[in-house]
């Protein structure tokens, strides 16, 4: 494991300075094991990233996830002082502003004590629906913030069942394969027969332990170009 983790839990925040490699695997569970246990009793976590020279896709949907299942349940993250390396994949997948950001630790923890401000507005325009399916959440958690912040709707599941119920409620134009699914050529054909006005994307094995930002940035041009670059 290239994941080195140190956590300091003051009087309503608990901080965890991650340094190395944060990607799919004990690296993930081992920092997902430590914000489960020191999230017991304290709901609001700020990550500081000095010092995480790498982090892949699953890594980055984990973070998403993390911050969702953190601010359902009335807590919240932040993320504190980003390498270079992240603030690179932050950037280029246009997730800067999902998780909120800070330059130093002490403003991402005193920010916990600041009123809200307004939330952001949510456009009523029609949207391009995008269905995607996988078997991890991490992945889906990457998949639906990285095609959302790019203008789509999405709708995501792990079920392939749950999947094809999606696509008879939604309507989608495209169903987007994960890596997990293992999906042969023969059943992408027998899909594409079953939905005809469906476009398929099957993303390639190495989604999930690929750079995250070649790897979202290459994901949207894709998308966007069977689009005619359309949201």
């Amino acid at each position: 494991m290239t994941l080195i983790l140190q956590s300091q839990t003051l009087e309503h925040v608990v901080v965890i300075r991650c340094a190395g490699r944060i990607v799919l695997g004990d690296e993930i569970k081992a920092l997902q094991a430590e914000v489960e246990r020191l999230t017991r009793t304290k709901k609001r976590v700020v990550l500081q990233l000095a010092e995480v020279n790498y982090i892949d896709s699953a890594a980055l949907g984990a973070l998403v996830r993390l911050f969702g299942v953190l601010r359902s349940g009335g807590g919240g993250l932040k993320l504190s002082q980003l390498s270079p390396f992240v603030h690179k994949v932050l950037q280029a997948t246009n997730l800067l502003g999902v998780i909120p950001t800070y330059a130093s630790e002490k403003e991402a923890v005193d920010a916990f004590s600041e009123r809200l401000g307004p939330q952001e507005k949510t456009s009523t325009a029609p949207r391009t629906k995008i269905v995607c399916l996988d078997t991890s959440n991490d992945l889906l958690a990457y998949l639906k913030a990285l095609l959302t912040r790019a203008g789509y709707e999405v709708f995501t599941t792990k079920q392939t069942a749950d999947a094809r119920t999606m696509i008879v409620a939604t309507k989608p134009s495209l169903v987007i394969y994960g890596p997990g699914t293992q999906t042969s050529e023969a059943a992408v054909g027998k899909f594409r027969e079953s939905y005809p006005g469906v476009q398929v994307l099957v993303l390639p094995g190495d989604f999930s332990t690929a750079d995250a930002s070649q790897a979202g940035t290459e994901l949207l041009e894709r998308v966007r170009a069977m689009f005619g670059g359309a949201a």
